[in-house]
């Protein structure tokens, strides 16, 4: 008999912030813009005609050029998390420069939601140091790791803190399934049901590790077809009776079951 599994939907707030970074073209600044004037409101409409309660990962320059929309994510009953502050390569940055932007990140958040629990590499690249510094900026979870396929709890190096991981993959990422590979809508949804399915099914899971996490882009998803998939998965998975939480709240009661 399958477990009841608890479905996290993240989406990566992007917006423009990428190719403002890099100073590109204006076409390719609009592609990013596309999450404001379509992406985020179909996800809006879609999450609360479901009832669903997300987790958005807000880069900080994101949050504090669309304040509207990042006061809105909080007022729906949305969870943000911080996902760097202009969409940088963590991996490449001294450790002063990623404490700098960490702080900065976590500061113009702070401004929409009292605590910031969670965060999410861009690119899902961490450095060698970023862990060390979420715990000292005192998160609670990470999103950017792919040794398992639940919830993990990570010690973090050279402190007495612990993280609680919950791991992302490639075909569990919208940017990659319709973006760089191109997948048919039905590839898609073929392959986030049969994980969804298969994971639900696999009873080496423990209940309180039986979480789907899916990565989604407003950029991405939200184009019409895609957030038509969306849909699809959404009412496969309220078909199964899941649960549908805000990463941070699961990540809060993992943390006092393993900590």
């Amino acid at each position: 008999m399958s477990k009841k599994c608890t479905v996290c939907l993240s989406f990566d707030f992007d917006a423009e912030s990428v190719q403002v970074r890099q100073r590109e073209e204006p076409g390719r600044v609009s592609k990013g813009q596309f999450a404001i004037r379509r992406g985020i409101p179909r996800i809006f409409s879609l999450l609360d005609r479901f009832e669903i309660k997300a987790t958005f990962f807000v880069c900080g320059w994101v949050a504090q050029e669309y304040p509207q929309i990042t006061k809105m994510i909080v007022s729906k009953g949305h969870e943000i998390a911080a996902h760097g502050y202009l969409h940088e390569n963590f991996d490449t940055l001294s450790i002063s420069d990623e404490r700098e932007i960490i702080e900065k990140t976590t500061q113009s958040l702070k401004e929409f939601s009292e605590k910031i629990k969670g965060f999410r590499a861009p690119y899902f690249k961490l450095s060698i140091n970023t862990l060390k510094l979420l715990a000292e900026a005192d998160y609670i979870y990470d999103s950017s790791l792919m040794a398992d396929d639940r919830p993990y709890l990570l010690e973090v190096p050279g402190t007495t803190s612990k993280i609680i991981e919950f791991p992302v993959e490639w075909f569990l990422d919208d940017w990659v399934i319709f973006e760089d590979k191109q997948h048919t809508p039905s590839d898609a949804l073929d392959i986030w049901k049969t994980q969804f399915d298969s994971l639900s099914e696999m009873g080496e899971i423990p209940q309180n590790q039986l979480v789907f996490t899916l990565t989604l882009h407003p950029a991405c998803i939200g184009h019409a077809y895609r957030i038509n998939v969306l849909e699809q998965l959404i009412s496969h998975m309220k078909d199964n009776k899941v649960k549908f939480s805000r990463m941070g709240d699961v990540a809060e009661s993992l943390l006092k079951e393993w900590v």
